[in-house]
C-alpha cells in the first residue's frame, strides 16, 4: 500500500484497503472513538495499542525492545485522526480511478486519491491511498513494469506499507517487496495483519521474529511494527493516526524521531 498526500500523497504497497474498512469486525468504522475511550483500560490498550498489550505478556526483565514509543500518540491525537477517515458531506472517501500502466495514474500533485492493477482512493481533501497489486507467484505479468516504475517515479509518495500475514510471518514473496523498497531507498512500514487468527503464543513468536528481521536485515523500514485486525479492528485507530501524521495532515507529539 502506498500513500500520497493530496498535495503529496500516501501509498500502500499491497493491501491496506481491506484493513481500513472491513465489514466484519467487533468495532464498526462508524462507531465514535469516544465510545472506544469508555472501554476498561486493558481492553482499550488491546484495541488501540495491540503491540503494547502483546509486550505486557513477556516476563518483566526479559522483555524485548519492540520500539513501542517511536510512534506513541495520545488518545486525543488518535481521536482527532479519526475525522480524516470518517466519511461525511464535507469529507468524501471514495474510489478515484485505476491504472494498469504508470501513465494512467492520476496527477497527485493537487488534492486528489486478488488486485491486478493500482487502485486509487481519495480520502477527503487530504491524501490518496494507492492499493497496489500483490507480489509473488500470483502477481500480474506486468508487475515489475507497473509497480517498480510507480514506486521509483512517484515524487509525492510519502510512505509504502507492506502487509505481512502475521499467521505465517515473512515469506519468500514478502522478501521480494522488502528488497524492492530497500533497493529504491523507500521509507516503508510493516503492517502485521490477521492478528486475531493466531493464539497469543504464536503471535508473540511471530512478532519477535519479524521485529528481529526489521532490526537486523532492513535499513529503510520503520522500526515499529503495526499489528492490526480487520475483524476486531485492533490497531486500526493507531495506524490511521500514523497515516494522518506522516502525510502532514495531523501534527502530533507521537514521534520520538521522524
Amino acid at each position: 500500500m502506498a500513500a500520497h498526500r493530496l498535495w503529496p500523497g500516501v501509498c500502500r504497497l499491497f493491501a491496506m484497503g481491506p484493513e481500513l474498512g472491513s465489514a466484519r469486525r467487533a468495532y464498526s468504522a462508524f462507531q465514535a472513538f469516544t465510545e472506544v475511550l469508555r472501554l476498561p483500560s486493558k481492553q482499550l490498550t488491546k484495541l488501540v495499542f495491540p503491540l503494547q498489550e502483546l509486550h505486557g505478556h513477556f516476563v518483566p526483565g526479559s522483555r524485548p525492545d519492540l520500539h513501542l514509543n517511536i510512534f506513541h500518540p495520545s488518545l486525543e491525537d488518535i481521536a482527532r485522526a479519526e475525522s480524516f477517515f470518517t466519511a461525511s458531506a464535507r469529507n468524501r472517501i471514495e474510489y478515484l480511478t485505476s491504472a494498469v500502466r504508470l501513465d494512467h495514474a492520476p496527477d497527485l500533485r493537487h488534492p486528489e486519491g486478488h488486485t491486478k492493477k493500482i487502485n486509487f482512493y481519495k480520502v477527503g481533501k487530504y491524501f490518496t491511498l494507492a492499493d497496489m497489486p500483490g507480489y509473488g507467484y500470483r502477481a500480474p505479468e506486468d508487475f515489475v513494469d507497473m509497480v517498480e516504475t510507480y514506486l521509483k517515479e512517484r515524487k509525492n509518495l510519502m510512505r509504502t506499507f507492506l502487509l505481512v500475514d502475521s499467521v505465517v510471518g515473512i515469506q519468500k514473496a514478502d522478501n521480494i517487496a522488502i528488497e524492492m523498497c530497500e533497493e529504491f531507498a523507500l521509507p516503508y512500514v510493516m503492517v502485521l495483519t490477521k492478528i486475531d487468527k493466531s493464539s497469543k503464543g504464536h503471535l508473540l513468536k511471530q512478532v519477535l521474529q519479524i521485529q528481529k528481521f526489521v532490526d537486523t536485515k532492513t535499513q529503510g523500514c520503520f522500526p515499529q511494527l503495526f499489528p492490526v485486525s480487520a475483524v476486531t479492528y485492533s490497531g486500526i485507530h493507531l495506524l490511521r493516526c500514523f497515516i494522518a501524521d506522516i502525510t502532514g495532515n495531523l501534527k502530533t507529539n507521537g514521534f520520538q524521531f521522524s
